[in-house]
């Protein structure tokens, strides 16, 4: 059931992203109602991804020094590189850059492994990795920031309303993951119950940003014109992304499914779990949340055809 729900989870959110936007234009007054529902649904969309990754072989991840050297440097110096001298240039207000920078400077911590293994890469890789990517990425993540957006970024950031969205809603969801996995270790009934949590994220996101839809409907139809700008953008970035994965696998002499592994890590962005970031600050920048969602649909119609290419044009079996 899960596999199902994770192949098929593109269309799922278009649905949802359409419902959500009949809604808010139809009922405006049941939409706001809604809002009141999306930090719960977070919140639980989050702890219930973050106990599906292994946080305690975080010291393991480091085995495979080669690989782990390749995605390091792929999405914490390629990357950003890449956004510098491409993004940044571009005429684009200050939310919708927030917007993009947001959600294409941190890497993807959950399916990201889906789409390696359909994709034909090294499934094992893409779990050990996926401890490290979230902990150097809550790192970087504010440096990456304030080089980006400047110290005028560096005040919003340190505002009471981010920072309490911060630690409600990624380190404490992150902490019980931590203990849930630790629990699970020791007893079956609550290792059964992770297994069940596996389920949630694809039903839970999808009623995030059928809420979010709801409620930024005016947003939404007010950027159609920001909207086919940065597409090209979120396409462009793919295409990147996928040779980055091939030229990186070459330079670190990687084989072959370990290649597709960083093309896949370096595609798949982390919007959801910066969703709480850019809905905590203030409504002028309504136009990042909107972007952050539109890019994670790009992304996931993107990798129906990365799943295609990668492994067999791009880089295929010898």
């Amino acid at each position: 059931m899960r596999d199902q729900m994770e192949k098929h989870q593109s269309w799922l959110y278009l649905l949802f992203i359409g419902l959500g936007l009949a809604l808010g234009a139809e009922s405006p007054g049941a939409a706001e109602q809604l809002e009141g529902l999306l930090w719960p649904l977070l919140g639980l969309l989050l702890y219930a991804t973050f106990t599906q990754i292994p946080l305690l072989r975080i010291a393991g991840s480091f085995k495979d020094t080669r690989f782990m050297a390749a995605l390091m440097v792929g999405n914490f110096m390629a990357i950003p590189a890449f956004l510098a001298v491409t993004v940044v240039w571009l005429p684009l207000s200050p939310a919708v850059l927030a917007g993009v920078l947001l959600v294409l400077l941190v890497p993807c911590t959950d399916w990201f492994i889906t789409f390696t293994h359909l994709g034909k890469g090294d499934s094992a890789q893409a779990v050990a990795a996926t401890p490290l990517l979230l902990l150097v990425q809550m790192i970087a993540l504010p440096v990456y920031l304030w080089l980006f957006l400047g110290s005028e970024w560096l005040g919003v950031a340190l505002s009471r309303e981010l920072l309490n969205a911060f630690a409600g809603l990624i380190i404490t969801p992150l902490a019980l993951a931590w203990l849930t996995e630790y629990a699970a270790k020791r007893h079956k009934a609550v290792k059964r119950g992770v297994h069940y949590l596996g389920l949630l994220p694809v039903p839970l996101l999808a009623l995030v940003i059928f809420i979010i839809a709801a409620s930024q409907v005016n947003t939404v139809f007010g950027l159609s014109q920001v909207l086919v700008q940065v597409v090209f953008i979120f396409i462009g970035f793919l295409l990147f992304a996928a040779l980055l994965g091939k030229g990186l696998g070459k330079l670190f002499k990687l084989p072959i499914a370990s290649a597709r592994t960083l093309a896949f890590s370096f595609g798949t962005r982390n919007s959801f779990v910066m969703l709480p970031i850019a809905l905590a600050l203030p409504s002028a920048w309504q136009a990042t949340v909107v972007v952050m969602v539109f890019q994670s649909l790009v992304e996931l119609l993107g990798m129906v055809a990365l799943l295609r290419w990668v492994p067999s044009k791009l880089l295929p079996e010898p």
